[in-house]
């Protein structure tokens, strides 16, 4: 049972008509791991709401509850300092980001953008890459990039077209990049992995990066992507010979399977993404039915050390965030696949949210505790996608908090010392992009780097700021990388 499905039961339940269409467009995509939770190659359609809904949409802007269609709003102590549309020949969905240096590297399904971000009140285009293949899932290492291509193609080239996953000689996979000249980066390799790359992770060890693939969605029919498929593809890629990029292992991480699924869960059959804490030899899965802790201190052999589950809910694990300290991690629930309405008064607070959990004991016996969830206080319209997205650590000394994209819900800014009590602290959003139909649209990913927050969002990159005490220290620390799923000390 996919998330979308969940939501359709949950919905029925508390009485929402809005009609979700992410899987839909999903299924009239052929290839095996956009089923769920995310769109396909082309960003979602609209579609129509009920009138009433409609007609409380309008009352919410005439009275400014919400704000109106593309109206920027947010707290007084969040400056919006930029916006760069999305760019000429990358008109698809914009995704994820990395950063080196002064550079931003923003994905997108149809490539990816090299912004130079040494001024971030006014960002620069340094170059722009058409290479078409979802999610476009992106990292920096050194001078190499790494793509994920969730969507099966003609071939690994970026020149390929769309190809049934039915086909045996479709590919997808991780496509490598050389960037030591970033005005003309260098495709030098690619990597077929089993149901694709939906996202990646990077592991750095002393002469290899080794790449965990996360990839779901199997099926009798797809040649490349069979079931079970109850692990991660782990690419090992020589820093000094690119070239050479392998697949090294597939690790089974759920010999029982997995979570089986029921009529509101997402069964397991992969995972969607997995945050790494390379100086702690931790990393945690977001594995669609599972959350996992992991030992990584062998980066080829991960291990699980513990595996939780919150059939009541969470629709589907999407992503993880450590502490600084590593002892505790926020996952999220992307209910609805990203395309749904789910900030609203009827879904409540507790489902497509944040669910922080502890890490409690030590070595082997370390395993993960629930405290609590974290959901944006601000409602959206049932024209607004909205759910808990791609975010970061804001590397505040004895504090943990964080920024977080949410879709249509914008950037929101929270606090989670106190993992029992979390709180907004801060936010940044825009009004509905459609007001009468439910449209796709809002922040991917939103990560602070190096004093600043970067928001790949459908309008284009926003360079944000935030001024506040809790915050401010965070500013004197200075990374020259940045990878949200591969996460620094922040020392």
């Amino acid at each position: 049972m996919t998330s979308w499905h969940r939501l359709r039961r949950r919905q029925g339940r508390l009485g929402v008509l809005a009609v979700l269409f992410g899987l839909v467009v999903a299924l009239l995509v052929a290839h095996p791991a956009a089923a769920t939770p995310d769109p396909g190659d082309e960003p979602p359609p609209t579609e129509d709401i009920s009138e009433s809904d409609r007609r409380a949409v309008e009352a919410a802007i005439a009275s400014g509850e919400i704000p109106g269609v593309d109206e920027i709003a947010h707290s007084d102590n969040v400056t919006h300092l930029a916006n760069i549309p999305r760019s000429e020949g990358l008109t698809s969905t914009n995704t994820d980001i990395a950063f080196q240096g002064t550079y931003a590297f923003a994905g997108n399904y149809d490539g990816f953008v090299v912004y130079d971000i040494s001024r971030p009140s006014a960002p620069e285009i340094v170059t722009r890459v058409l290479c078409p293949g979802s999610q476009n899932d992106i990292s920096v290492s050194g001078d190499l990039l790494f793509l994920s291509v969730d969507s099966s193609r003609s071939d690994d080239s970026c020149a390929s077209e769309p190809q049934p996953a039915t086909e045996a000689d479709s590919w997808e996979g991780i496509r490598v990049f050389d960037i030591s000249d970033l005005r003309a980066p260098r495709y030098v390799s690619a990597v077929e992995t089993a149901c694709g790359s939906h996202t990646h992770t990077l592991v750095p060890d002393r002469r290899d990066v080794y790449v965990y693939v996360s990839s779901y969605g199997p099926n009798q029919t797809f040649p490349d992507c069979q079931p079970p498929h109850d692990g991660i593809s782990i690419v090992k890629v020589p820093k000094h010979a690119p070239e050479r990029a392998a697949l090294a292992s597939f690790e089974v991480l759920f010999p029982d399977g997995g979570f089986p699924g029921d009529e509101d869960g997402s069964a397991t059959s992969g995972c969607h993404d997995i945050t790494a804490y390379p100086a702690l030899d931790l990393a945690a899965g977001a594995c669609m039915g599972d959350g996992i802790l992991l030992d990584i201190s062998r980066p080829a052999a991960p291990r699980v050390l513990d595996r939780v589950r919150d059939v009541e809910h969470f629709a589907f694990w999407h992503s993880a965030t450590f502490s600084q300290d590593g002892r505790k991690i926020v996952f999220t629930d992307e209910l609805g696949g990203g395309s749904g309405a789910t900030c609203d008064a009827r879904t409540g607070e507790e489902f497509g949210a944040n669910g922080i959990y502890h890490v409690e004991g030590r070595g082997e016996h370390r395993r993960l505790s629930f405290q609590s969830y974290f959901k944006i206080p601000r409602h959206q319209a049932e024209t607004e996608n909205c759910v808990a997205h791609n975010g970061s650590l804001i590397p505040v000394p004895g504090r943990d908090i964080m920024v977080q994209s949410w879709y249509q819900g914008g950037v929101s800014f929270w606090e989670f010392t106190d993992s029992r009590r979390p709180r907004e602290i801060g936010y940044f959003e825009r009004g509905p992009v459609n007001g009468e139909q439910l449209s796709f649209g809002g922040s991917w990913s939103a990560y602070y780097y190096n004093g600043h927050v970067y928001s790949n969002d459908q309008k284009g990159l926003d360079v944000l700021r935030i001024d506040d005490r809790r915050t401010d220290p965070a500013r004197r620390v200075r990374l020259h990388e940045l990878n949200a799923q591969t996460q620094p000390t922040y020392r």
